[in-house]
């Protein structure tokens, strides 16, 4: 439980980073770079990827379409935050769970059960409840968090085919996105530095690094989570996806005074419902 725990507050805290990075106007898509400098450190010195076990027949293409997402939804996430709130984000990000439900159903057959069934609309009506405008925001983008929903649905069905060849160690597949996701952050980072003329900010680097250790926190815990409850996975599952929600609510609201309407909170406990029937589902 403890690592289930620990997962959680890493998942947050990233969140909390960005929105704290605004305040000292740090450049997202800089942070994001040093992200992935701080991560493959760690994944590197913890888990001694070999990438000579890839091989020819190594899911490359999967590989790569991850390690191109992952900073253009890392850079979406930061918007989100910036113009949606932690809350929010948190909770659209933990509600792209339904993306490979759905796909699971569509594409690959998977029977559905009341429960699963019931989750999944429950779940909609929540995302329609959380992205509904609050009548005292101006500012208003929805845009952002459907985006890292819709996105981080995609990363997770990828993530789950590159589980599935378990010819290269999961750890090494990581490190290998991980490579690439770095690369494609660095050519984001100098078009804005030499194309848009943006400016380099040196107050991004202590952020990134910030990001990269929590982020890979989060990784570490929640595989170290699923190893400890090695034979009921759904509770990982269904932990993660309320904790996240719950505490990325409490922070938002507490700490920085993220305004909710009645409609917005009663979608987050939708979400909660939603993550449970889900549970209840993988149960039968």
């Amino acid at each position: 439980m403890l690592f289930l725990i620990l997962s959680i507050l890493c998942s947050v805290i990233v969140g909390v980073i960005f929105k704290i990075s605004r305040k000292y106007n740090a450049n997202p898509s800089q942070i994001i770079s040093f992200n992935y400098i701080a991560a493959i450190t760690l994944c590197y010195f913890t888990f001694a990827p070999d990438l000579n076990a890839l091989d020819l027949n190594a899911p490359l293409e999967i590989y790569t379409s991850v390690g191109i997402l992952l900073p253009i939804l890392f850079l979406f996430l930061a918007l989100s935050i910036k113009y949606m709130g932690i809350a929010k984000t948190d909770a659209a990000q933990r509600l792209s769970l339904f993306i490979p439900i759905l796909a699971a159903w569509l594409l690959f057959n998977e029977g559905f059960n009341t429960y699963k069934v019931i989750g999944v609309l429950v779940g909609f009506a929540a995302l329609l409840f959380i992205l509904k405008k609050p009548s005292d925001n101006a500012e208003n983008k929805w845009i952002y968090p459907a985006t890292v929903l819709l996105g981080f649905g995609i990363i997770d069905i990828l993530f789950k085919k590159i589980a599935l060849y378990i010819v290269v160690p999961y750890t090494t597949s990581l490190f290998f996105v991980f490579l690439i996701a770095f690369a494609v952050s660095i050519l984001i980072v100098l078009y804005k530095l030499f194309i848009a003329k943006e400016n380099f900010v040196l107050k991004s680097i202590p952020f990134g690094i910030l990001v990269g250790i929590f982020n890979f926190g989060n990784i570490l815990f929640y595989l170290k989570a699923h190893k400890a409850f090695a034979e009921n996975p759904s509770t990982v599952f269904a932990g993660m996806n309320m904790g996240v929600i719950i505490l990325g609510t409490l922070i938002g609201a507490f700490f920085f005074k993220e305004k909710l309407s009645k409609i917005n909170i009663l979608g987050l406990f939708l979400a909660l419902i939603a993550v449970v029937f889900i549970f209840l589902s993988q149960l039968q």
